[in-house]
């Protein structure tokens, strides 16, 4: 918003200076009449006709809402339709930048007007939103990571397919799961998610910068250093490509590297325990600009997002190097020792759904549990498809004991790894512990498979319990 000296009419400022802070984006109309009130920009009178305008452009849609059948709705459905109505003045005052000037107008327009107008710039940025949608969904990257493909894939064409810009422009009517590095959540609406897009288009632009190999290998790292399924949890990838970046350079790496080995984390170590608060954010942020000249970056709204998200990682560093946890902000490469687990589970051999369907009936009309047992493991082949299969229910209580007794330790360490995923994520000691774990699970099966770890003898619970250590999640291949 401008400045008091750059509005039009220079005869406002001299009746009083409002108060910036106390203008709200997501309520700017509301808080522009509460405002010019106090200050003495409008007196109670203007408020109260700018109030009954608006209420008689809310009369105006309630009929059109009820198709001309009645003039009353209820109180939910009223105040959402009014919202909508401030949301399309909000963005019209707002497009002012100024806001004297938007008391100026809410004075002298009619209010029908500024609402219409704001309406047109809504379509106009709803307009613009499809078109950012269109050339991020062209563009956007080849990653496991279901949070950024659902919301792109999903969740966006969601929003574009029923927002209306009449009865629900405030609403921001998606399920975003995706986490951005700089996201405004004041923002409401279709304004909301062109500013989503935006910022998620510059993301991903940075993210194409370097080699797709070693951005699936960063995510991998950065699932096995925090012990959890990389593909299904929520966290920003930018930042992840950034930070390392960063920190390839201040480790004497190049500018396009994104790998981060055990001697360069040891010099990341040194390098930030011996320098003060002031100088850590001196070569972070002139990294940031090595990594701006590096790739010829002159798109000013991608200088700035870097320049801002080398500030909040400037605060990162500043607080895990005073409690010694730098390595849980810089992604090092882990070399594994190769391992030789094998499994009777196989993503390749995933059924049809219809097969699915067939083998699952018949599994519910067999008598004998030991049929039903030898049915599963003639067809069942895809830790998918077994995952569903006892998700359906389809065996009674013993019968699922004889079914994991059926399975070999490295079977039954990967349904450990699955059940018992929130618990090994947020503790590495849990499998010590694990025999106090609650049973109070959404899915029998899961129940019935907790009692048969719980009951079976302590060296092969030991066993299993070092093939859990070994496997990690992105070998196991069910999605």
């Amino acid at each position: 918003m401008g400045s008091e000296e750059q509005c039009g009419n220079q005869t406002l400022v001299t009746q009083g200076k409002m108060n910036q802070a106390h203008l709200l984006q997501n309520q700017y109309t509301i808080s522009i009449l509460n405002e010019g009130l106090r200050v003495g920009l409008l007196s109670s009178k203007e408020v109260y006709h700018t109030q009954e305008q608006l209420m008689s452009i809310l009369r105006i849609l309630i009929k059109r809402y009820t198709q001309g059948e009645s003039s009353s709705v209820t109180s939910e459905t009223a105040g959402s339709i009014l919202a909508s109505v401030l949301y399309a003045v909000d963005a019209y005052l707002l497009h002012l930048n100024n806001p004297e000037k938007a008391i100026d107008i809410l004075k002298k327009d009619n209010v029908q007007n500024v609402y219409e107008q704001g309406i047109d710039l809504i379509h106009q940025c709803f307009d613009e939103t499809r078109q950012l949608y269109k050339k991020l969904n062209h563009n956007k990257l080849d990653v496991e990571v279901e949070a950024y493909n659902l919301t792109i894939d999903e969740s966006i064409p969601v929003f574009l397919k029923k927002y209306g810009i009449i009865f629900d422009a405030h609403n921001t009517m998606a399920s975003i799961d995706y986490p951005l590095a700089i996201d405004d959540m004041s923002i409401q609406g279709v304004y909301y998610l062109r500013q989503y897009l935006t910022h998620l288009k510059l993301e991903t632009q940075f993210c194409y910068l370097f080699s797709k190999d070693d951005l699936q290998q960063l995510l991998v790292n950065y699932g096995r250093i925090c012990g959890f399924d990389y593909r299904i949890e929520l966290f920003n990838i930018f930042e992840l490509v950034l930070n390392n970046a960063i920190f390839s350079i201040l480790s004497g790496g190049h500018a396009n590297q994104i790998k981060i080995s055990i001697n360069q984390y040891k010099q990341l170590e040194k390098l930030f325990n011996k320098l003060d608060d002031s100088q850590a954010q001196s070569i972070i942020l002139k990294a940031v600009d090595q990594l701006q000249y590096h790739f010829n970056i002159n798109d000013l709204k991608m200088i700035d997002y870097l320049q801002q998200c080398g500030i909040n990682l400037v605060q990162r560093v500043k607080n895990v190097v005073k409690h010694n946890q730098l390595g849980t902000v810089v992604i090092v490469e882990k070399e594994l020792e190769s391992k030789s687990i094998l499994t009777t589970f196989k993503a390749s051999d995933r059924m049809s759904d219809n097969d699915f369907r067939v083998i699952v009936e018949r599994i519910m009309n067999c008598e004998n549990t030991k049929d039903k047992v030898a049915m599963i493991q003639d067809n069942f082949h895809s830790l998918y498809d077994y995952i569903d299969m006892l998700n359906a229910d389809c065996l009674l209580n013993d019968e699922y004991e004889v079914l994991f007794k059926s399975f070999g330790d490295i079977e039954l360490a990967v349904l450990m790894k699955i059940v018992f995923y929130e618990e090994l994520r947020n503790d590495s000691t849990f499998l010590s512990s694990f025999h106090m774990v609650d049973k109070d699970r959404e899915n029998k099966w899961q129940i019935y498979f907790i009692e048969f770890i719980q009951n079976i003898d302590i060296d092969r619970k030991n066993a299993i319990e070092k093939y859990v250590s070994d496997i990690d999640y992105e070998e196991i291949s069910f999605y």
